[in-house]
């Protein structure tokens, strides 16, 4: 029995050779995959929490893989590496390398430089890094975790509430944050910030 797997509005596909790295063999359902993948990421928040974080740890590509096999390692055995595929989501596979090294750069530049509100480079790294689509799947929820962290252990400052909703789910919660990242690719920050911050 293979893994059947729903998809909502904004979800990354897994192809064949990807659902083949699912770790857990009694795995059959969305749901079922979810409070695994749930389990995992919990996880990885026990270590975020423990740990303390500079930004010139942060934005690197070591540090972005290693949380992503944080969230991840236990479900997939793809966790922190670069996907081989194209998806309906994210630039050309083979851009990842060169367009997440510009991030970091972008991202360390703009902590050191003050050029945006802790809010906006916090907002601004998730947005570039969910629009790379780094990771067969998992990048929402990996780029919103990057942001708390830059928001919490750069700046000490709460985390973000995302809307309070699981955004993981269809509802109103997720079709406001998908409105808000289309906003973001526009150039236009705020409303995506007032999510984070609802």
């Amino acid at each position: 029995m293979g893994l059947g797997l729903d998809y909502i509005n904004g979800q990354t596909l897994l192809d064949d050779d990807e659902k083949e790295g699912l770790l857990i063999p009694t795995i059959a359902t969305r749901e079922e995959l979810d409070q695994f993948e749930q389990r995992n990421i919990e996880e990885a928040l026990q270590w975020v929490f423990t740990k303390s974080f500079k930004a010139d740890k942060v934005f690197t590509e070591k540090f972005i893989c290693e949380l992503h096999k944080r969230m991840y390692g236990s479900v997939w055995s793809w966790a922190g590496k670069f996907r081989k595929t194209d998806k309906n989501l994210g630039i050309d596979k083979w851009q990842i390398p060169v367009a997440l090294k510009t991030l970091c750069d972008d991202g360390l530049f703009w902590v050191k430089n003050k050029t945006y509100s802790s809010e906006e480079i916090a907002i601004r790294v998730t947005h570039r890094i969910v629009s790379i689509h780094c990771f067969p799947n998992g990048n929402g929820r990996h780029s919103r975790l990057m942001a708390d962290i830059i928001i919490n252990k750069i700046y000490k400052l709460p985390m973000f509430s995302w809307g309070t909703g699981v955004l993981v789910h269809q509802g109103d919660a997720r079709k406001t944050y998908l409105n808000t990242v289309k906003e973001a690719d526009c150039n236009s920050f705020q409303p995506l910030i007032e999510f984070a911050r609802s």
